[in-house]
């Protein structure tokens, strides 16, 4: 529960100080880096149902301490982990009730299968803004696509590409995704856990599931390069030392970890 580094995810946390060890530690903000640990060694299937704490804000969408199940299975990929996902969700609501219920003022069928859709597309199906074009491949950019679009007011600017991509999806989609759907393909810079995209790789195969305007799932096909992790850690220690508190810090015993051998993992 206490650590000496927090990661596995995207968040401020909870400082602490060991007196007998003279040293700070933190609540833990995910459980993500040390069941990878199980991954590597030998564990091909770990899961884990408990409490993680992020010292963020309070809302009907987040708390600061909250349980969560963290799965970890080798040799599949976010396809596999989105297939899980519904499957388990739609299991669980059958199992207490129907597939049909009714969420602040909305009603919401879980009745699969869910869509899919990219970021990219989902984005540009609800601000006109194509993340994924030739003149919105930087921040300044996707930051000018913005203000063209007269949305300057709507969406805070951000210091990254990567980073405003999140903003743009955050106020002018996230909260438009009332029915279940899986969001795929998300930005490198805001996924430093995630394999890059075949294709394209400024994203990364990752999904995240919405219900109701809220975020209930995040997965990934899992990185399992532990040179490419490295090159994302010192990413994110130049993001830290820039103001970023959200960043990851280097983490040289799970890089170590990783060098044994990581088997390809998906994660949710």
């Amino acid at each position: 529960m206490l650590q000496p580094l927090y990661g596995g995810a995207m968040a401020r946390p909870f400082v602490t100080h060991h007196n007998e060890l003279k040293r700070d530690l933190y609540l833990r903000i995910a459980t993500e880096l040390y069941l990878k640990r199980c991954i590597v060694g030998g564990i091909d299937r770990v899961y884990e149902i408990g409490k993680d704490f992020r010292n963020e804000g309070v809302s009907y969408k987040h708390n600061p301490e909250f349980t969560m199940l963290e799965t970890y299975e080798a040799f599949v990929d976010y396809n596999h982990v989105m297939t899980m996902v519904e499957d388990m969700l739609v299991a669980a609501a059958e199992a207490i009730g129907h597939l049909k219920v009714e969420f602040r003022g909305h009603e919401i069928d879980l009745t699969p299968p869910w869509p899919r859709l990219t970021m990219r597309e989902a984005i540009r199906e609800k601000s006109g803004i194509d993340i994924g074009a030739e003149d919105a491949r930087t921040v300044a950019d996707l930051q000018a696509r913005i203000r063209d679009a007269g949305l300057e007011a709507k969406v805070p600017l951000a210091p990254t590409w990567g980073t405003q991509v999140d903003e743009l999806f955050s106020e002018m989609v996230e909260p438009e995704l009332i029915q279940p759907v899986f969001i795929t393909e998300h930005p490198l810079e805001t996924s430093p856990f995630a394999k890059k995209c075949p294709h394209d790789p400024r994203f990364v195969e990752r999904f995240e599931g919405f219900i109701a305007g809220m975020e209930i799932s995040n997965a990934f096909s899992e990185l399992n390069d532990p040179d490419d992790q490295r090159e994302r850690f010192m990413q994110h220690v130049g993001d830290f030392e820039a103001g970023d508190e959200e960043a990851h810090q280097l983490d040289e015993d799970f890089l170590e970890a990783m060098e044994h051998g990581m088997p390809p993992p998906a994660a949710w």
